[in-house]
This record gives C-alpha cells, sequence and structure tokens, in this order.
C-alpha cells in the first residue's frame, strides 16, 4: 500500500509541475484473448451434498488464443499488436526494438515535437518486463523516463485500478468481442483489430480515460491505497 500512495502522489505532481504529463505517458499493457472469452468459475458450480469430484468440460484440440499488446500515448491507440503466446525477455526486447524503430514514429508523426520531448514509458511488473536486458533497453531509450518493476519510477504491485488497461480498455474490448461466440482465431483477431478501430472513431474518449486517471490517483491517496471505486 505504502508504494502505492508514493507512486500516485509521484504522478500528481508531475501533473501539478507538468500540466500535459498524463498526455506524454505512455501506458502500455499485454491481454490474452482466447477461445471463450472471460472465464468466470462461479457460473461453474456444482451443488451437490458429496463432492461429485466433477471436472470441467474442457476443449483443448480446438482451443485457439492470441496475445495482443497495446499502448495509450495522448490521444492515440497504439496497436492492436500479436505477442507470442509464451512472451519471453528476449521476444519482449525484440518487439520493443519494433515499437521505438517503426511502430511510434508512424503512429506519432503528426504530434507536434514538443509534446513528445521527455515522453514516458509505462510498463507493469510480468516476468517478461523485468528481465536484465528490458531494464538495459529501457535504460537506453528511455533514460530516467520509465515506469516498471526496479525502474526509474516503480509501477506499484497489485494496481490495475491504476492501469487504464486493465480499468477500462481490455475490459471494453472483451465485451465487445465476446458479444456472441467466436470461431478461429482468424475471426478473433478481425473483432479486435474493429474495436480498437471503434474506439479511434470516438472522440474524446481516450480524454475521458486520462480524466478517469486523474481521479483514481486522487482517489488512491484519499484512501491510503486501500479500495476507493467507491470514490468514482
Amino acid at each position: 500500500m505504502p508504494r502505492r500512495v508514493r507512486f500516485c502522489q509521484w504522478c500528481l505532481e508531475q501533473c501539478v509541475r507538468h500540466p500535459q504529463f498524463l498526455w506524454k505517458l505512455l501506458f502500455t499493457d499485454e491481454a490474452m484473448f482466447t477461445q471463450d472469452g472471460i472465464f468466470n468459475f462461479h457460473n461453474v458450480h456444482i451443488w451437490a451434498h458429496a463432492n461429485p469430484h466433477a471436472i470441467p468440460e474442457a476443449r483443448h484440440q480446438t482451443t485457439f488464443s492470441t496475445n495482443v499488446w497495446a499502448g495509450i500515448v495522448g490521444d492515440r491507440l497504439i496497436g492492436p499488436v500479436r505477442l507470442p503466446e509464451r512472451l519471453t525477455g528476449p521476444a519482449y526486447r525484440e518487439f520493443l526494438k519494433r515499437l521505438t524503430r517503426d511502430i511510434l514514429p508512424d503512429v506519432l508523426d503528426d504530434v507536434p515535437l514538443q509534446l513528445l520531448v521527455g515522453m514516458w514509458f509505462m510498463h507493469d511488473g510480468a516476468p517478461p518486463h523485468f528481465s536484465r536486458i528490458i531494464r538495459q533497453y529501457l535504460n537506453d531509450h528511455f533514460p530516467g523516463k520509465w515506469i516498471g518493476r526496479n525502474g526509474p519510477v516503480a509501477w506499484p504491485p497489485r494496481s490495475p485500478d491504476l492501469n487504464p488497461f486493465d480499468f477500462y480498455l481490455w475490459g471494453h474490448v472483451k465485451n465487445e468481442d465476446y458479444a456472441t461466440p467466436v470461431t478461429n482465431v482468424v475471426e478473433l483477431g478481425e473483432r479486435i483489430v474493429a474495436t480498437f478501430d471503434a474506439i479511434r472513431n470516438r472522440p474524446g474518449q481516450l480524454e475521458r480515460v486520462r480524466e478517469s486517471m486523474m481521479r483514481r490517483l486522487n482517489g488512491c491517496v484519499a484512501a491510503n491505497a486501500q479500495h476507493f471505486e467507491h470514490l468514482m
């Protein structure tokens, strides 16, 4: 909890010193999309006087999934970009090279240079993000300006409520994509792309996400890092 409070206070201080701080902060995250979507074990309770030792049915031979990366910076939604299903440090470093060399320059080519100066990079504490080669790469390309596990600014653990992907994007995308059953991985990929495009076509959507982020930072501090959804 103290780490959550410190991170929120630091973000709020940055916003006071630099009003466009959240605009320059590149939030990133990955999510796994599977055939069955969001699985809820509460929906498969079996009520019996004795333990039936039941095994939930799983269609392993027909199951498919895709691992998707996305980013949010300013009013730009970046992605979706497909990643290996089992992400490793070396594979993540190759992706980061592609991100800094090809993806970001293409997406941000019409953004004023003064707004790009001082861009921050954020990712959470997932194991591939923590490898030494990843930390070295970020130190070289975002010197002193990245947020993550053991980074210049530490991302607080157990804080999905502070990540726009967890409190907004992934839930919204999955609700749209799984409104009807998905039959194959190609169709799943097409639905993900279509949902991302729909979000891009909604003016002011990501601005409202930043406004929500500010409320969450203040709410986390006010609640001393405990549950604060009721304050939103």
